[in-house]
């Protein structure tokens, strides 16, 4: 099982070449959301106190633990991978938030996937998911102990979700 806190993603040269996205109003704002709706559901911070919107997102891309989201269509799209997440699932930033997240899990594996989404759409968030998941490139791998939570507005209004994990295993 691989740690994040100790060991890197085995595509080395993708991670090393994966740059952070630009900076808009938009990306602030979700990752505001994102930080905030984790928080509320945990008790917990994602990153260390940010100074400002940019440390946020300079900690949230460099975090050593992979981190992404979902947006709120009728078939989700990614609207955010990590630095981590992007090397884990073989892409880069453009690709990555073009594909319907439903993707990112194997065919066979996509109703239970659904399932535990629509549980953490009810109940806030889980910190025990576990499923298999499948990057770009056909590389199967299993994730262990994911927090998944929905994320809101500060209003409580559905934004999407997102999940965060530390462990995962090559299956192949």
């Amino acid at each position: 099982m691989n740690d994040a806190r100790s060991s890197q993603p085995e595509s080395r040269s993708l991670s090393n070449s994966v740059a952070p996205p630009r900076m808009s109003r938009a990306l602030a704002e979700h990752l505001r959301r994102l930080s905030a709706s984790f928080s509320r559901w945990t008790g917990r911070d994602l990153v260390a106190r940010p100074s400002d919107v940019n440390d946020l997102a300079r900690q949230l891309f460099e975090a050593p633990f992979v981190l992404l989201s979902h947006g709120t269509e009728s078939d989700p799209i990614l609207n955010y991978g990590n630095r981590m997440a992007l090397t884990l699932w073989e892409t880069d930033w453009e690709r990555f938030t073009r594909m319907p997240s439903r993707l990112t899990a194997e065919p066979l594996a996509r109703g239970e996937r659904a399932r535990v989404l629509a549980d953490v759409a009810r109940q806030g968030y889980t910190d025990t998911y576990r499923g298999v998941r499948i990057s770009t490139g056909g590389r199967r791998f299993l994730i262990e102990r994911a927090v998944v939570w929905t994320i809101v507005d500060a209003d409580g209004r559905y934004q999407g979700q997102a999940a965060m994990f530390e462990q995962w295993m090559y299956l192949d």
